[in-house]
């Protein structure tokens, strides 16, 4: 078999394994994938910065080779991930020649896992969208359909490995960053519950404990792979998730029992769910109840969706408010359309009208709808929902200048409709590639666990990937 012939046929896990039995070597997956970003990248745009040089360094140094995913190509999302000597733009003009100094705990993690990181992804300035579209870079593109959005913000990363540059790629999650690109790419995307994996050492914790990273790739033991070798508390870290029982990849596989499982496809009141997406989640339920789960329809009519929105409006805009103040601090470049984009500028705004007070009943708010979903989901296990309330948008849907503002910005907004509340929650989220639109898009399917239970909701996502397989569809 070539190498090409394994890179495609394999997972994260399954070229790891070739890697320890000898078969193939780093350098050799690491060519392939270098081989592939220079020829598929122009078409797609989703890596916007490499340093091959530092990923032969890595091999030649052996870090990682004890790890359980040594040889594996990696990219990294440019968003806050710090990596010693590289730039990181945060997808912003403001960031356009910042290089980092240090090194990010998760980074840390990523590498000591055995992960060749090699380039960074596309992300949308600041995080701030549901698509891959920044003045800086231009926009990624979805390798199933190039007019239309990669999601976001990790949509450089879910085009990355959609298009078979990566099996793998590091992604971020603060109101549906890591499973919106996974629903968009046809790719497994979980949101791990909140301080299961490492902030900082800037931070403690990004978006009040809503934000959270993690990868995007094929597989669902590659996310539970990956998890396994990265959680924990970082040192110095404000609050840690609850320990596992064992190891996630262990859960893989593991025959669940019958649980009790709910669906819906009706959440915020306001949103409207595509037809072909609620035919994709309707047939998700039947799948489970066919694998032996007491399946039934689930109201979500108790969120307080109102507070919901409020308090997550003000902590993302004070969140991106405070960082742009500290980026203009550091360069004595004050905010403009120079180097801002409109929501970025709409988001400084805001948050210099927010008070302390105000911000610490958000964080209350947000917590008060974590215990509220505890109690709700004390009679399910787990939730199946949609992911995106519609197929991957055209390009140029969710974007615009700042005038039209008041015209796209709902938009944005409703695409996380389904995905927001769990980062308020705190509870992890998996979406997975389980149906597709008449158009040729993919569409993903949410699965929602209880808070600290990644463990049932890998067991059920294998399930799922065996009973509706999508390792034949690809891009």
């Amino acid at each position: 078999m070539s190498i090409a012939d394994a890179y495609d046929s394999n997972d994260g896990v399954g070229l790891a394994q070739l890697v320890a039995s000898g078969q193939l070597k780093p350098s050799e997956l690491l060519d392939e994938a270098i081989a592939r970003s220079d020829v598929r990248n122009a078409e797609f745009n989703a890596i916007v910065d490499r340093f091959d040089d530092k990923a032969r360094a890595q091999i030649d140094a052996g870090r990682g080779s004890r790890g359980p995913l040594w040889g594996v190509p990696f990219v990294l999302k440019d968003l806050y991930a710090d990596y010693e000597g590289t730039r990181l733009t945060n997808g912003s003009r403001s960031w356009a020649d910042h290089v980092s100094t240090g090194t990010s705990y998760a980074v840390d993690r990523f590498l000591d896992a055995g992960l060749i990181t090699f380039a960074r992804t596309n992300s949308p300035e600041f995080g701030l969208s549901t698509t891959t579209e920044n003045v800086l870079h231009g926009p990624a593109r979805n390798p199933w359909n190039t007019n239309h959005t990669t999601g976001g913000s990790s949509g450089g990363s879910g085009a990355a490995v959609a298009a078979g540059i990566v099996p793998i790629a590091h992604a971020t999650d603060g109101g549906g960053s890591i499973r919106i690109p996974a629903s968009c790419n046809g790719l497994v995307g979980l949101k791990p519950t909140r301080a299961r994996t490492p902030s900082g050492p800037p931070v403690g914790e990004g978006w009040a404990g809503m934000s959270i990273g993690h990868v995007v790739c094929h597989t669902v033991r590659d996310s539970a792979a990956v998890l396994d070798a990265t959680h924990g508390v970082a040192p110095g870290g404000p609050y840690a998730a609850p320990e596992p029982s064992g190891r996630f990849t262990d859960a893989v596989g593991r025959e669940p029992g019958p649980l009790r499982i709910g669906w819906t496809t009706v959440g915020r009141p306001d949103v409207t769910v595509d037809a072909e997406v609620a035919a994709g989640v309707a047939a998700t339920a039947a799948a489970l109840e066919g694998l032996g789960h007491d399946v039934f329809e689930q109201s979500l009519a108790s969120v307080d969706w109102s507070a919901f929105g409020h308090a997550f409006g003000i902590i993302t805009s004070t969140g991106v408010g405070a960082d742009i103040a500290a980026r203009a601090a550091a360069t004595g470049v004050e905010p403009s359309t120079d180097i801002l984009e409109p929501m970025s500028l709409l988001q400084t705004e805001r948050s210099a009208a927010i008070t302390g007070i105000e911000y610490l009943q958000a964080v209350q708010t947000i917590h008060r709808l974590g215990r509220d979903n505890a109690a709700l989901w004390e009679s399910f296990d787990v939730l199946v929902c949609p992911t995106l309330p519609n197929p991957p948008a055209e390009l140029g849907t969710l974007t615009g200048p700042l005038e039209t503002v008041a015209e796209w910005g709902p938009r944005l907004i409703d695409s996380t409709a389904f995905t927001g509340l769990f980062n308020a929650t705190g509870q992890p989220a998996i979406s997975l590639p389980l149906a597709m639109s008449d158009s040729g898009l993919p569409i993903g399917i949410q699965l929602v666990g209880r808070f600290g239970d990644e463990e049932t909701l890998l067991t059920v996502a294998a399930q799922l990937e065996q009973a509706m397989p999508w390792a034949d569809r690809r891009a």
